[in-house]
């Protein structure tokens, strides 16, 4: 028997995060929603995967695309709607769904029903990038270095 420690965990036993990482107007925009990155403590480093939960009301981010980064998502429990440049889709258990990078279609889940939505979030992991949020009229850019700043379709900061 190896003395490695077993690659087998429950996901529950990460704690939740919450975060709002919007500037102002939309620094609360993601109120009601928490994840677990369940990859980070245990070594992954090319994709990253995350538990997430959304209370009634909540939205998963403000709608966007990725320039650089996939997005694939795995619907667990409950029945998210979908909301892309194609209009809202009522997402059931076991559904999924893929927004390939620079696909330039804006994507988020919204929680309009009354039970919570947990889902599971995979993504790589690129070293630079850019997300578009084409209903707020901002740009995330994330250079090399990791830093990341928001700008206005225009160029100005927020």
């Amino acid at each position: 028997m190896s003395d490695k420690p077993s690659p087998a965990f429950d996901p529950l036993t990460i704690e939740a995060e919450v975060r709002n990482p919007y500037p102002p107007p939309n620094d609360t925009a993601l109120n009601g929603k928490s994840r677990r990155a369940l990859g980070d403590p245990h070594g992954l480093t090319k994709f990253g995967v995350n538990l997430t939960e959304m209370e009634p009301g909540a939205v998963s981010a403000l709608r966007h695309w990725h320039s650089a980064e996939d997005e694939f998502i795995y619907i667990i429990d409950g029945t998210p709607t979908l909301v892309t440049d194609s209009g809202e889709e009522v997402l059931q258990p076991r559904m999924c769904a893929c927004f390939p990078a620079n696909s330039g279609d804006a994507h988020r889940l919204e929680n309009k029903s009354d039970a919570i939505v947990r889902f599971l979030e995979v993504g790589n992991r690129s070293e630079s990038e850019k997300v578009h949020y084409p209903d707020d009229d901002m740009i995330m850019e994330k250079p090399a270095d990791g830093t990341r700043s928001f700008r206005h379709f225009d160029g100005t900061s927020y």
